[in-house]
C-alpha cells in the first residue's frame, strides 16, 4: 500500500464517536475538515449505553448554586469549583444544542421537558428519553455527523499513539501534537493522520476491572496516549463502581439505571430488609460510592452473590412507562420488574480521573484536547454525581470547538513525519500471551484495587502490574500491533496510574476507601502524575509528581 493510501491530512482529528467527540465535531464550523475515528462502529461508545440522562438546571425551583452545591457534596469537596461552575452554567446551552440536533427527550403532560431525579441531586433536573437517554443522544448525533460533508468517519480504526514534535526529534521547538498513528483493523494497516488539532474523546478505562458496565472500547486509550506524549494525569484512584449492575449469567454488563432508585426503588437483602437506611439517611438516594460500599459490605458479610433491587411496590403502569427498555429486556430474562425483585451487584462504571485539561479541554500539549471521560476537568472530584458526565461531554466539547476556532490558522506547516515502521517486527505466534495477561491484569485490579482497598493489596497489585507491563512492552516491541495488543498496552499503563494514585492518597474520600486510612485528610489535595517516570512522591495539594 502506498503512502498516499495511508497518509491523511485534516484540520481536526477526533478519536472517539461518543457524546464528547461528536459534540465537538458538530460544534465546529462546516469549513473545517474533520476526521472522526471510531474503534468499533459509531454507536459503540459509553454514551449509547447511558440510561439516566443529562443534568441541567431548567426548573424554576432549582438554581445553578444548588446544582453546584450538590456536585461539591457528591464529590466529597474535592471538585474544583471553577470547573463545576463552568459545567453547570453550560447546562442550558447544552440542552439547547441537543434539542437543535433533534434528540427526542421525554416530555411531561404539559409538553415540557420531563425532569427526573437521581442520587445526590436535591432537585429534579435530569432530562431523559425514558430509560434509554444515551441511545437517543448517540443515534441522533451519529445521524447528524453522517449528514455533514466535512466530517469524515473512519470506523474500526484504533489509535496506536500520538505524533508529537518532540517524538520526531524537534526537542528545541515547543512540543505539540501533530496527529496520530491508527490501525485500520479490517486491512491490518497502520495509517498516519495529521492535523494541527487532535482531540481524545475515547472514554474511560473501566475495562481494567473484571466486572464492568462499560462497553469493550473503554480501555483507557486516550489517557495512556496523552500520558506517553507528556501530559499530566490526575485523580486516577477515583473509579466509580455503579451500585446496580444486573447479576445474571446471560447479561454480564447490563446496567440498572439509577433513575429507578430515583423513582422509589428499594435495595433489599434476601430476607427482604431495606438495608440502606443503616448506612445513610438518604437511603437508596445516597451518592453512588456510599451505595456501592454498602452493597459490597452486605455481600461480604452475608456471603451472598448479590442483593435485590425492588420497584414492585409501584403501580405496574408507572414502572412500564418510566422504564420500558429495562422492563422489556428483563422480561426476556424471566424477570418481571412489576412483580419481581432484580438481582444486582456493583460493577466498575466510570473513570473520574484522567488527562488534566483547562476549561477549553486543552491539555498540557499544544494542539491536543481531551474531552469527556478521558479528561480530568475537576468537575467530579472524589465521586461523579449521576448524569453530570453527559453534561460534561457537551459543555467541554463546545468549549473545545470555540478554542480551536480561535487558534486555527490555514497555513499550518507540518514537519516531515515518517510512516509507521513495521520492518523490525514479525507476526505474533502466540496470542495466548495477550489473553493470559489481559485476564491476570483485570483479576488483579478487581481483587486488589476494588471498592475497598488496603496498602498491602495495592502493593501486591503494583508488583504484579509491573511484571505484566514488562512482558507486554517486550511483546509490543517484537510483534505487529493488533487491537488486543494496543488495548492491553494502554490498560496496563492506566492500571499502574490507578494504583500509584491510590497509594499516594492517605485517606478515605469518595470513591477511594482504604481500611488503613479510614478518615478524611483535613487538607484537600489531588494526585497528579507527570511523565516520564513514577519515582517522586506526591507532596502537596495541586503539585505535580514525576511519573
Amino acid at each position: 500500500m502506498s503512502n498516499f493510501d495511508t497518509l491523511h491530512h485534516f484540520d481536526v482529528i477526533i478519536v472517539g464517536s461518543g457524546g464528547a467527540g461528536l459534540s465537538l465535531a458538530l460544534s465546529l464550523p462546516e469549513h473545517f475538515n474533520i476526521a472522526v475515528l471510531a474503534k468499533s462502529h459509531l454507536t459503540d461508545a459509553s454514551t449509547y449505553f447511558a440510561q439516566g440522562g443529562v443534568a441541567a438546571v431548567l426548573d424554576e425551583s432549582d438554581s445553578i448554586e444548588q446544582h453546584i452545591d450538590d456536585t461539591m457534596i457528591a464529590g466529597a469537596y474535592l471538585c474544583e469549583r471553577d470547573a463545576v461552575q463552568h459545567t453547570v452554567e453550560g447546562g442550558r446551552p447544552s440542552v439547547d444544542f441537543l434539542l437543535k440536533q433533534g434528540v427526542p427527550f421525554t416530555l411531561d403532560e404539559n409538553q415540557e421537558l420531563h425532569l427526573t431525579r437521581e442520587g445526590g441531586h436535591s432537585k429534579r433536573r435530569i432530562i431523559h428519553n425514558a430509560d434509554a437517554t444515551g441511545k437517543a443522544i448517540s443515534t441522533t448525533l451519529v445521524e447528524q455527523a453522517k449528514q455533514k460533508s466535512n466530517i469524515h468517519i473512519f470506523e474500526n480504526y484504533i489509535a496506536v499513539d500520538l505524533i508529537t514534535a518532540h517524538k520526531l526529534g524537534h526537542v528545541t521547538d515547543e512540543n505539540r501534537a501533530l496527529g496520530l498513528y491508527a490501525l485500520d483493523e479490517k486491512n491490518e494497516k497502520v495509517h498516519t493522520f495529521l492535523a494541527p488539532f487532535t482531540a481524545l474523546a475515547c472514554g474511560g478505562a473501566m475495562k481494567a476491572y473484571m466486572y464492568t458496565s462499560n462497553p469493550d472500547i473503554a480501555t483507557g486509550d486516550g489517557i495512556a496516549m496523552a500520558y506517553r506524549a507528556g501530559c499530566r494525569v490526575a485523580n486516577m484512584e477515583f473509579n466509580q463502581f455503579h451500585p446496580t449492575c444486573l447479576y445474571h449469567p446471560q447479561a454480564r454488563s447490563f446496567l440498572i439505571t439509577e433513575a429507578m432508585r430515583g423513582e422509589g426503588a428499594y435495595l433489599r437483602l434476601p430476607d427482604g430488609e431495606r438495608f440502606m437506611l443503616r448506612f445513610d439517611e438518604r437511603a437508596e438516594l445516597a451518592p453512588r460510592d456510599i451505595v456501592a460500599r454498602a452493597i459490597d459490605y452486605e455481600i461480604k458479610r452475608l456471603g451472598i452473590r448479590h442483593v435485590w433491587l425492588d420497584i414492585s411496590h409501584k403501580p405496574a403502569d408507572f414502572v412500564k412507562e418510566h422504564f420500558p427498555t429495562l422492563y422489556a429486556r428483563l422480561l426476556e430474562l424471566g424477570i418481571d420488574i412489576t412483580k419481581d425483585m432484580i438481582p444486582v451487584v456493583p460493577a466498575a462504571h466510570y473513570t473520574c480521573g484522567g488527562v488534566v485539561v483547562d476549561e477549553n479541554s486543552q491539555t498540557d500539549l499544544q494542539g491536543l484536547y481531551a474531552i469527556g471521560e478521558t479528561s480530568y476537568t475537576g468537575l467530579h472530584g472524589a465521586n461523579r454525581m449521576a448524569s453530570n458526565s453527559l453534561l460534561e461531554c457537551f459543555v467541554y466539547g463546545m468549549s473545545a470547538a470555540q478554542n480551536i476556532q480561535q487558534k486555527f490558522t490555514a497555513n499550518f506547516t507540518f514537519p516531515n513525519v515518517p510512516e509507521w515502521d513495521a520492518s523490525q517486527v514479525v507476526d505474533a505466534d502466540e496470542d495466548v500471551v495477550i489473553l493470559q495477561n489481559w485476564d491476570e491484569l483485570r483479576a488483579t485490579m478487581w481483587n486488589y484495587v476494588g471498592i475497598v482497598r488496603t496498602t498491602k493489596r495495592l502493593q501486591r497489585a503494583l508488583h504484579r502490574i509491573e511484571m505484566l507491563k514488562r512482558e507486554i512492552t517486550e511483546y509490543y516491541q517484537g510483534y505487529h500491533v493488533s487491537k488486543n495488543l494496543i488495548e492491553l498496552r494502554n490498560l496496563v499503563l492506566v492500571s499502574e496510574m490507578i494504583v500509584r494514585c491510590a497509594m499516594q492518597r492517605k485517606e478515605s474520600r469518595g470513591l477511594h476507601y482504604t481500611l488503613d486510612y479510614p478518615n478524611l485528610d483535613p487538607e484537600l489535595r489531588k494526585t497528579v502524575l507527570t511523565p516520564p517516570n513514577f519515582e517522586v512522591e506526591q507532596p502537596l495539594v495541586n503539585t505535580t509528581v514525576a511519573v
